[in-house]
């Protein structure tokens, strides 16, 4: 199963503990949480933002 990033990032950010994320979706693991928030933190760093051209 797959959970956006985006997602994850909401639940952490908002009122939910990890314990409740974890709890909510019991295929979701601590390192699976940790992941996404050094993914956003990672994404938070990027300074330049180049689109790809229209295919």
């Amino acid at each position: 199963m797959r959970y956006p990033v985006e997602m994850i990032l909401e639940l952490l950010s908002g009122d939910s503990t990890e314990a409740d994320i974890l709890e909510d979706y019991p295929d979701l693991e601590r390192e699976d949480l940790k992941a996404a928030q050094a993914y956003g933190a990672r994404l938070a760093k990027i300074k330049k933002f180049t689109p790809l051209p229209a295919a």
